[in-house]
């Protein structure tokens, strides 16, 4: 049974295009040149990253968001940033009572903004920051684990990336679900491991609802 849904957060909940955007800006780079770049350093799958590193050799992303957050254009992300699948699904999830968490690779600001937008939609919001852990190291999944009231063979980890999330989220012994949006699940997408390895694959949130059902009621 599945009793328990926890969602990654970028390019699961969160379109991050407008973000990747501004970062080419702080770069000096055109958008469409540092998107090309990100998509090829994913394609030959290096840790995103190195992007930066292309453009600036020695780029630390934690002091340049410092120094982004210094000069008033810190990385920031909001309600129109949302996937539209977003609400609806975590709506008819909840009225399925099923308890729901957001978990993801994420810093402490982006986690008071992800308060800010669903605490009163979900049962726990954590972030690699707020745990000192990040995807895919098993820590994380433990933590996650650890805060849902079930068993990991009851959570259903939902992400966008299958090294990132749903490899390491079933090492844990959790469900996953791999949905197709973004730079990663696009790439990843016809992967021996995109296919085989998730307990779902869905084009929307909006296909969680019934698939659990279905999952649930063959599970009696």
């Amino acid at each position: 049974m599945m009793r328990a849904v926890v969602f990654d957060v970028g390019e699961c909940l969160v379109n991050e295009t407008r973000e990747y955007g501004t970062w080419a800006d702080w770069l000096g780079v055109p958008r469409h040149t540092f998107h090309a770049m990100f998509g090829a350093v994913i394609a030959q799958g290096r840790d995103y990253r190195e992007t930066f590193q292309e453009f600036r050799p020695g780029f630390d992303l934690y002091k340049e968001r410092e120094k982004r957050a210094a000069a008033g254009q810190p990385e920031t992300f909001g309600e129109e940033d949302l996937y539209a699948d977003v609400r609806p699904a975590l709506a008819e999830l909840r009225a399925d009572e099923l308890w729901l968490g957001i978990a993801g690779n994420q810093t402490v600001r982006a986690g008071g903004i992800l308060r800010a937008l669903f605490s009163d939609d979900v049962d726990l919001i954590g972030t690699s920051d707020d745990w000192d852990a990040s995807k895919p190291d098993p820590e994380f999944f433990k933590r996650v684990a650890a805060a849902v009231p079930f068993k990991a063979g009851e959570i259903l980890y939902v992400g966008d990336r299958c090294d990132n999330d749903i490899r390491p989220a079933r090492e844990a012994g959790m469900l996953t679900a791999l949905v197709r949006r973004g730079p990663w699940a696009t790439i990843q997408w016809n992967s021996p491991d995109a296919k085989e390895m998730p307990t779902f694959r869905v084009d929307s949130l909006l296909e969680l609802p019934k698939s659990i059902r279905e999952f649930n009621g063959s599970a009696h």
